[in-house]
């Protein structure tokens, strides 16, 4: 029955194309993918709750001591189990993967990561994986975006378009913020569009949020009621927060890159890499029970209730009143967070660090304010302090102020705190660029030149690969070659240079026709000069390897018009500069989102 409903809306989509302008069809489609990932984003969320909600079920039958310390296991085993027997045996993780796929793949992500996020995490999360639902949300929402644009022939343009649209929704409708879903999709995946882009971005992040405020419960939402108004006398403590949040966002991106790396080196089968991490963070979670799961809760009880009730059903519930003890727990929590959220990752399972950089944001912003109210040297405003600490995590970690600034406003319900906002972010962001040119979820594919940044030359040589601009048909000569066969040769081809090879096809040296005009004429030099005699060493050489960015940074440092490539030391063809900038114009009208 669904296929019959599902095929009839194709028909209306495809008659719709028919008639409709290219714009205003982007327009109908960015609704259409708000909704859908709007819907996958509410999903998503609910599976993961009622996991959770199952698992607690089930130990209220079995009565099983620290069942939170149990259920990663089975959480991160369950995973795997699904990846390996159900998903082809792997998936991609992470915002990461879309920025690869836009960058390389032409913006086009496999059909399976439609519902491969929603299975994965929701058993990650829902079972206590210390990570976040928004990294899945967002790359869900990006695969309805690209397999939407594929199935109505889009270009290129228009898929990132789509893709763009289905992370906005995501985001928007995981935390009723719009305007933040907007710009997430903005300042962290499509870093190059123009203004007129905005619109269907907007389109999407509105249909996103209204699905979600209609269907969603809101105890499933991170939401605050805050009561505590800005005082312009803090703005001081405010930019020590902004220092401590910046270091601390490096803090995080190195350890978490570090863990990760630890487990991708192990040698082991994905079951026992699973068992492994999961055993080392039920240890954590033993200790630290707030580490479960995303931590929205935790957060919540932070801003809004009695901090207190994180020491409830600990090894320290006996100091719960004692607020020194309490610190030190949510000290030792928040410097732990990170490596919870690697060793869920980078065991087996599936998840993101959105909300990991929210819950660590909160437990920093709250121990500052603590710690100096605690010593009496000022009364701070703990809940602005927890909350104006989320947006300095986030800001810093993803590189993307603006996202933070406006998600935490929308989801406080309001503006107040955007003075004390701008300034943690905007402290945090600058601390975070200079010891760390790229966000986390960017810099390992950056180093490689696999995904797009600020930089817009750098993303449009990104797309080009340096293989398909060489040259290989370009005729050769030998040192011992006379200059008269190289006139012949000249006469006989377009061809302006030349490599002069051995019979091992090495590289000798060059030889440009502009080096040579002056002797070409006279008969006598061309008959008894050897191309030995008149080559020159080459200034640079090319590796098929190379990215296009060291390409024309090649270019650049010899100011040549051709530069020679060498495969396995051997010469294998030029590369042309006048191409590549042909290349490199054809590409910057192919992306350029409009």
């Amino acid at each position: 029955m669904f296929k019959k409903y599902f095929y009839k809306l194709e028909n209306i989509i495809a008659w719709s194309q028919s008639i409709l302008t290219p714009k205003q069809f982007i327009f109908l489609s960015s609704v259409l993918i708000g909704i859908t990932s709007g819907f996958a984003a509410i999903i998503l969320k609910i599976f993961a709750h009622k996991v959770f909600s199952f698992a607690t079920y089930i130990n209220g039958i079995l009565k099983l001591s620290f069942i939170n310390s149990i259920l990663p296991i089975f959480g991160l085993l369950l995973t795997v189990f699904v990846v390996k027997r159900l998903l082809g045996g792997s998936i991609e993780k992470g915002t990461s993967q879309i920025l690869y796929t836009v960058a390389k793949k032409a913006s086009i992500i496999p059909p399976k990561q439609m519902y491969a996020q929603i299975l994965t995490s929701s058993l990650t999360v829902g079972l206590g994986g210390s990570a976040g639902l928004e990294s899945p949300i967002v790359v869900t929402g990006a695969a309805f975006g690209s397999n939407y644009a594929q199935r109505y022939k889009l270009s290129y343009k228009d898929r990132t378009l789509l893709i763009g649209c289905g992370v906005a929704a995501g985001i928007a409708a995981a935390f009723n913020a719009p305007i933040a879903g907007v710009l997430f999709a903005i300042e962290v995946l499509l870093v190059d569009v123009s203004i007129s882009a905005f619109t269907p971005i907007m389109i999407s992040a509105a249909a996103g949020t209204l699905v979600s405020l209609i269907t969603l419960d809101e105890s499933i939402l991170l939401s605050f009621k805050r009561q505590q108004n800005f005082d312009f006398h803090f703005i001081p403590f405010y930019i020590i927060l902004g220092i401590i949040t910046g270091f601390i966002s490096i803090y995080y991106a190195r350890n978490f890159q570090r863990v990760e790396h630890y487990f991708a080196h192990l040698r082991m089968n994905p079951y026992k890499k699973a068992l492994y991490g999961a055993s080392i963070l039920a240890v954590i979670i033993f200790i630290f029970p707030s580490l479960f799961g995303e931590g929205y809760e935790s957060i919540k009880t932070l801003s809004e209730s009695d901090p207190g009730q994180l020491l409830e059903n600990t090894l320290f519930s006996q100091y719960r009143d004692n607020q020194w003890v309490l610190l030190a727990f949510i000290g030792c929590t928040m410097m732990l967070k990170v490596f919870a959220s690697g060793i869920t990752l980078g065991s087996g399972g599936n998840g993101g660090n959105f909300a990991p950089s929210l819950f660590l944001g909160s437990y920093v912003g709250y121990f500052f304010a603590k710690f100096l109210n605690l010593t009496g040297l000022t009364h701070l405003p703990i809940s602005n302090f927890t909350m104006v600490g989320m947006a300095g995590i986030l800001s810093g970690l993803f590189h993307a102020p603006l996202t933070a600034i406006f998600l935490i406003a929308e989801i406080t319900g309001g503006y107040d705190l955007m003075i004390p906002l701008m300034i943690v972010t905007s402290i945090s962001f600058a601390i975070s660029k200079r010891f760390e040119k790229h966000s986390l979820d960017v810099k390992h594919l950056a180093k490689k030149g696999l995904a797009f940044t600020s930089n817009k030359d750098a993303n449009i040589l990104t797309t080009i690969d340096t293989n398909s601009i060489i040259q290989t048909d370009f005729l050769t000569l030998s040192p011992n070659d006379t200059l008269e066969k190289l006139v012949d040769l000249i006469s006989h081809s377009n061809q302006v240079i030349f490599a002069v090879v051995d019979k091992e096809l090495n590289l000798l040296g060059i030889v440009h026709f502009n080096n040579i005009r002056e002797i070409i004429f006279n008969n006598y030099r061309v008959k008894h000069t050897l191309v030995k005699e008149i080559m020159t060493p080459s200034i640079d050489v090319i590796y098929p390897a190379d990215s296009m960015e060291k390409v024309m940074s090649k270019f650049e440092k010899t100011r040549v018009t051709f530069l020679p490539v060498l495969k396995n030391g051997k010469y294998y063809g030029f590369i042309s500069k006048a191409t590549t900038l042909e290349i490199y114009r054809t590409k910057l009208k192919s992306m350029t989102i409009e």
